[in-house]
């Protein structure tokens, strides 16, 4: 048997990594705490189905990433007595709205859970690790390494013989903290390209909002190429720094181009795979904004770097095949009764998978530090 489970989540406050929050819901009969999730309805796409089951159970709504997080696996009890295993796929939902009033709210209780509560509270194992896999926290601490002459001075307790000698080292420069101010701004800048292919009376402020984090971004981009030139001494090659700052702003490069076509062609409405595409888009950001701190230790965080490139690499494959179906639904829609639609819904199309080709460049850049240092 297979089902479908959403993870709603959210993050609180400014940084993408610190407030990361999953939403569960109790069960209707034992009363635990599970993620909403049900059966496939027949001609449902996963994701949509997973998504119709969170508003339903929880009262949720957002953009959902059609590429599943991971599956887990569970015993249901049938009607007859029978208890046979369900395998369940599980893709994040990135929580846009709750409602007041939803389907099923006298039959469970909701609550948001930071993500280690999570992981404690839910049952199965598989769930638990797939949530645990969802947190950036686990590495944190990997990632927060002392340097080694302030190791051994902690060591031997000569710290402040050597404070002179620490301030006589050649300047590294903060890459990192600019690295992950960056994917911040991409974050926020996915999250606003969701909202605005949505749809809806406020497509104006989205597209604000993504001009504005563009704006960001390029002076974080400007300040990590002016922090090269005047640094001695680099974490990583100067040419990666360059090539991974690049790529990461390339990124919303190609979400204020985007934004700049529905602005231009005042389009309102649009299809379910650009849709499907923008919840990937938000996907992508979070997963990079989790890769860029794991950076800080390359060696200890390599394993955790490459599942998160492979992610991408893989949801960038799945983003072009909802890209080819969006094209065939619009050329089958408007390609004869309605010729300018169609060349407007496909240059949209064509700048989302151009978001989505960038993040692939960012995994690309970050495999390529990962097989150097690593």
């Amino acid at each position: 048997m297979r089902q479908i489970a959403a993870l709603p989540y959210r993050t609180d406050g400014p940084s993408a990594d610190g407030g990361v929050r999953v939403l569960l819901v109790t069960s209707r009969e034992t009363r635990r705490w599970v993620v909403p999730k049900g059966n496939i309805g027949a001609g449902a796409a996963p994701h949509a189905a997973a998504a119709q089951e969170a508003e339903e159970e929880a009262g949720v709504r957002g953009a959902i990433c059609p590429t599943a997080l991971g599956s887990y696996r569970y015993r249901k009890r049938r009607g007859s007595g029978a208890s046979l295993m369900v395998d369940v796929d599980v893709f994040p939902l990135a929580v846009t709205a709750e409602l007041s009033h939803w389907k099923e709210q006298a039959q469970r209780e909701r609550r948001w859970f930071s993500l280690a509560d999570a992981a404690k509270a839910v049952e199965e194992p598989d769930l638990r690790d797939l949530i645990r896999s969802f947190s950036p926290s686990a590495f944190r601490a990997a990632a927060r390494r002392v340097g080694m002459l302030g190791l051994a001075a902690e060591k031997s307790g000569v710290r402040h013989m050597f404070a002179w000698f620490q301030r006589l080292l050649p300047r590294t420069g903060n890459f990192f903290e600019l690295f992950e101010a960056h994917a911040r701004t991409v974050t926020a800048g996915a999250e606003a390209t969701a909202r605005l292919i949505a749809g809806g009376p406020t497509a104006p402020e989205h597209i604000r909002e993504i001009l504005e984090r563009e704006h960001d971004a390029d002076d974080i981009t400007r300040e990590v190429l002016q922090t090269v030139r005047k640094t001695f001494l680099t974490p990583f090659d100067r040419g990666a720094i360059t090539s991974l700052i690049g790529a990461m702003d390339d990124t919303i490069d190609e979400m204020q181009a985007a934004a700049s076509a529905v602005a231009l062609y005042e389009v309102t409405e649009f299809a379910p795979e650009m849709k499907d595409m923008a919840a990937i888009i938000v996907d992508a950001a979070r997963l990079t904004a989790e890769a860029m701190p794991l950076l800080r230790d390359v060696a200890a965080n390599d394993a955790r770097l490459h599942e998160l490139t492979e992610r991408l690499v893989r949801m960038e494959g799945h983003a072009d095949e909802i890209h080819t179906a969006g094209l065939k639904r619009a050329l089958r829609d408007h390609g004869e009764a309605n010729t300018l639609r169609f060349v407007v819904d496909r240059e949209i199309y064509k700048h989302l998978e151009r978001i989505v080709d960038a993040f692939e460049d960012v995994a690309n850049e970050i495999d390529g530090i990962v097989i150097d240092h690593a």
